[in-house]
């Protein structure tokens, strides 16, 4: 070729420039680990320094850049991030994270006592903060509240009690009589907030709540009762507490709510016939009774003599 200088020359620098590039590309998938990959774990729901820890392992990092207050989720959990988990990223990968705030706002407790139990409530939501547990003393004022503690501190009317945001107030609530009974309402198909509220308003508290294991925290909001202690119309004492398992998955929540149908209907069928049976026995009792009614009184063979 070196009878064609040009052509020589032109060889000697494609060469040199595929060389360069080579070199050049290797030297960036190095610096930049272009063959190394790690795929983000799903960090929603732990807490942050779980969270960091998880990220070291994986050689990532995680950066909280916002905090929010959302009161139903415990503080220091992760809300959100991005890049969201499962995604595929290079080594050393920053993922930025939103928490929720590790301390609750704090709030003025408002005094409630002299309201009825539906009055307290709203009143309490409004301020921000729950009911722990409803506690049933006998006293005319039946459904008001007579007093209230809050860590088990009792608030007065002149009080300047004030508690993180979401906290719950312990209420006493008068009940005329002892051992009054009320019907559980059915909760299956309800968000937690909602089971809440109707164990409140019909004067009963919220025992245990169970999540599903694939639940996570920051899906709770969305989660539904299919499953309670107690079957819906039994009758408990007031302040009885019944307890809740959540799900996310629909079908089951269906399936919960189809056989607490079939239950109704067996209930009614069972009715039918215990009516049923009752009035065939009342039936028969009142014709033993018109048939003993219209046959004539006979006498005894002394009796006859005696006239005679």
């Amino acid at each position: 070729m070196k009878k064609f200088p040009i052509l020589y020359h032109l060889v000697v620098m494609l060469i040199v420039l595929l060389v360069g590039a080579l070199a050049a590309y290797l030297l960036m998938a190095l610096g930049t680990r272009h063959y190394s990959q790690r795929t983000v774990p799903n960090f929603i729901g732990a807490r942050i320094d779980v969270a960091k820890e998880k990220a070291l392992q994986n050689d990532l990092q995680v950066i909280v850049n916002d905090s929010l207050h959302v009161s139903s989720y415990p503080g220091g959990v992760v809300l959100d991030q991005l890049p969201k988990g499962g995604v595929v990223v290079k080594p050393g990968r920053k993922v930025y994270v939103t928490i929720n705030a590790i301390r609750q706002p704090m709030v003025k407790v408002p005094y409630v006592a002299g309201r009825s139990l539906r009055q307290a409530k709203n009143v309490l939501e409004m301020a921000g903060l729950t009911i722990e547990r409803l506690v049933y003393v006998e006293d005319i004022a039946t459904n008001y509240v007579l007093n209230q503690f809050i860590n088990e501190e009792e608030v007065f009317e002149d009080s300047d009690i004030k508690a993180e945001k979401g906290s719950g107030v312990v209420l006493n609530v008068g009940v005329a009589g002892s051992n009054v009974a009320v019907g559980v309402p059915q909760l299956m198909g309800r968000t937690l907030t909602d089971a809440k509220n109707r164990l409140w308003e019909t004067g009963l508290n919220v025992g245990n709540i169970e999540y599903d294991s694939d639940i996570e925290v920051t899906e709770r909001n969305r989660a539904k009762v299919y499953w309670q202690s107690e079957f819906p119309a039994t009758e408990l004492t007031l302040g009885h507490s019944v307890s809740v398992r959540l799900t996310k998955d629909m079908a089951r929540v269906e399936q919960a709510l189809a056989e607490y149908d079939m239950a109704l209907e067996l209930q009614a069928q069972e009715k039918m016939r215990a009516d049923s049976v009752a009035k065939a026995e009342q039936h028969l009792l009142d014709s033993l009774a018109t048939l003993e009614k219209s046959q004539p009184q006979q006498t005894t063979e002394s009796e006859d003599n005696f006239f005679f």
